[in-house]
């Protein structure tokens, strides 16, 4: 088992390695030249969304509360195809005509004319700080699987999983971050559809997954229980929402390299998605049942999968199952990591420090910053009680309350202005971080709800006051004629 998860890590490293010689310019190593196909994009952006709650989360969620949790896939999927249809195409599109823009930070700057940067550096500030606890997450993830299957400690676990993801994508760049997620796209997918009839028939008796069989409480079989509530519906469906505003998934469509084969891209993406997501809902349930009816004691829900992986497979198919877990794991990390480190030296760095820098110097300075987005967000994940789906909710709904409505709006509306962009970036953030905070009634609704609202509003309000320029509006039309 631990062989053949040692065969995955060398693996990653090598394509690390093999797209290191590869990087000329700072399009290479932010957006991989925007020269990647349909299927790699799709798999990419799947696997760089769904991370360790994929794996780890959901199926620990299904674990804990029974088929009620299935809400947030059904979310899920509607925000997924909502993006892709929505967003993708117009936004690889724009972010070209505004001079070939390499990050939102940047494609915002262009687009609302920002010649002060404030927008540019609002944007990358939101940004760092929701990526911070989100590539977190991830560390978390990644210490629960190496902690277990190598019996060691919860910091030196994360130290061990964190090091490969930070080595390959500081090497490698944005090309190998996004074909290291294409094949970690594939061996999730893989994993899933073995892992449930293989856990499916290793029930001694497929009876008790019968309501009335007394093994399995009998809510866990609702996707309605009595201590369910409307706003907790709306909440678990709510994560759809977050889609619009994740950077790691909205610069897969600005990377592909024809506009042309997004819809291709879109097919491959949902349904990997759907399959994947409901493999993981089966896991946790089958989990549930294995575990009740052997009595094995499970003291956190969140590592069912990797448990029930390492006892009843052949210990070759368990080190593949733990390797796709650390493939969900990082296949987040290293997209967000490039993300926040592209953000680093092309909207601060660059804008602020370096405007003559060199295309060598920016990427030696984009792999610095690597390595800082690796420190703070490591520092975040030392808690050993932090729980993925916490972490992963937390950052999901500030990015996307903060971006989401304005991405939206930028690409639709040619009455938005910068101070009206800059408003719906602030409300976003401080919505969310207000309101994860306070707890009881309302408050108990899922903070991407009213950040979302409130950020919208924001951004429409504002800028009815304020002059918009001429060239902005002019932009945008020229924008629209040329999508």
């Amino acid at each position: 088992m631990i062989i053949t998860m040692f065969i995955y890590l060398l693996i990653m490293l090598g394509i690390g390695i093999y797209f290191s010689q590869r990087m000329n310019t700072m399009q290479d190593y932010i957006l991989g030249g925007r020269n990647l196909g349909p299927y790699v994009t799709a798999l990419s952006a799947g696997a760089s969304d769904m991370s360790s709650w994929l794996l780890l989360g959901l199926p620990g969620a299904v674990y804990a509360s029974g088929l009620s949790e299935s809400w947030i896939a059904v979310g899920l999927l509607a925000g997924m195809y909502a993006n892709w249809l929505i967003v993708a195409r117009r936004l690889r599109l724009f972010t070209t005509f505004y001079g070939n823009s390499l990050t939102l930070s940047e494609y915002f700057q262009k687009r609302f004319n920002d010649k002060g940067n404030s927008l540019k550096l609002s944007a990358s500030i939101v940004m760092l700080v929701f990526f911070s606890i989100y590539i977190s997450s991830g560390i978390v993830g990644g210490g629960k699987l190496f902690s277990y299957v190598f019996d060691t400690s919860y910091t030196l676990a994360i130290i061990i999983g964190a090091l490969v993801v930070c080595i390959y994508t500081f090497l490698g760049g944005y090309y190998a971050v996004s074909w290291t997620d294409f094949l970690q796209g594939i061996l999730m997918f893989l994993a899933l559809i073995v892992a449930v009839p293989l856990i499916y028939f290793s029930l001694d008796d497929t009876s008790i997954l019968s309501s009335s069989s007394g093994v399995i409480e009998p809510s866990k079989f609702s996707i309605w229980t009595d201590s369910m509530t409307f706003m907790g519906l709306i909440s678990l469906l709510a994560w759809g929402l977050g889609y619009f505003g994740q950077p790691h998934i909205l610069s897969r469509f600005m990377s592909i390299k024809n506009p042309k084969e997004i819809p291709i891209a879109r097919r491959v993406a949902i349904s990997w998605s759907f399959i994947t997501l409901v493999s993981a809902i089966a896991v946790g349930f089958l989990g549930y049942a294995y575990t009740e009816s052997t009595g094995i004691a499970v003291d956190d829900g969140e590592r069912i999968f990797i448990i029930i992986s390492s006892i009843i497979f052949h210990p070759v198919v368990s080190g593949v199952i733990l390797a796709a877990i650390l493939s969900a794991i990082m296949s987040t990390i290293d997209s967000q990591i490039i993300i926040a480190s592209s953000v680093l030296t092309n909207d601060f760095y660059k804008s602020l420090f370096r405007k003559d820098a060199t295309e060598k110097e920016l990427i030696m300075v984009s792999r610095l910053a690597v390595l800082v987005v690796f420190v703070f967000a490591f520092l975040i994940a030392l808690d050993p009680n932090s729980t993925i789906l916490d972490i992963v909710g937390y950052a999901w709904a500030g990015l996307g309350a903060s971006f989401g409505p304005l991405i939206i709006l930028s690409l639709y509306s040619n009455k938005i202005g910068k101070q009206g962009a800059t408003a719906a970036l602030v409300t976003g953030m401080v919505t969310v971080l207000v309101w994860r905070n306070i707890s009881g009634g309302i408050f108990d609704l899922y903070e991407i709800i009213p950040g979302f609202i409130l950020s919208f509003l924001a951004c429409i309000i504002v800028s009815k006051f304020e002059h918009i320029d001429e060239k902005v509006k002019s932009d945008f039309e020229q924008a629209i004629k040329e999508s």
